[in-house]
């Protein structure tokens, strides 16, 4: 007996996918390390993975793409919008006693909620929850010393840079 192999091929690099490497998706083969995002290229699981006419994407992708925004540039978010103001504001001022033990009056950029030291990144005169400091374009970790803002809404370095290509593309 002898084995002869399969024939199956796998849909990003066209060679043979055998068993022991199949991932099978919407009915379509790959190899697991060829089941990337067609965006980012990072791997993909089965369970957090999607796909438009065949075109795999990991899940922010595949919602910062295609999702319906409202806005003529749809391959970007538009800044985050303010917090509604219709809310009350307590009109009595805290004790002194009170203003030592509430911690800090600061507010997320992003978020508007109370950002305490332990988790607080400032840039720009800007404070922001260590988990609000993002990319805004797709959820891509940034840090103080590797981001880009424009208008207030962060970037990472590679977003920011696709942004400033299609915005001459527009332009010109």
């Amino acid at each position: 007996m002898s084995f002869t192999g399969t024939q199956q091929k796998c849909k990003a690099c066209e060679k043979t996918v055998y068993a022991v490497e199949l991932l099978s998706a919407d009915g379509v083969g790959y190899h697991k390390s060829c089941f990337k995002c067609t965006h980012c290229k990072s791997r993909l699981q089965l369970s957090s993975y999607s796909s438009m006419e065949g075109v795999l994407y990991c899940k922010p992708h595949f919602e910062q793409l295609f999702k319906e925004s409202g806005s003529f540039n749809k391959n970007f978010q538009s800044p985050a919008k303010s917090a509604d103001k219709s809310t009350p504001e307590l009109t009595r001022t805290p004790s002194r006693v009170a203003g030592r033990f509430s911690g800090t009056q600061e507010k997320c950029a992003t978020c508007s909620k109370t950002v305490y030291p332990i988790e607080k990144v400032t840039v720009e005169s800007q404070t922001y929850h260590k988990s609000c400091f993002k990319c805004s374009h797709g959820g891509c970790p940034i840090s103080p010393s590797n981001y880009a803002a424009l208008e207030g809404i962060l970037y990472c370095k590679h977003h920011f840079a696709q942004l400033l290509r299609r915005r001459e593309v527009t332009t010109t």
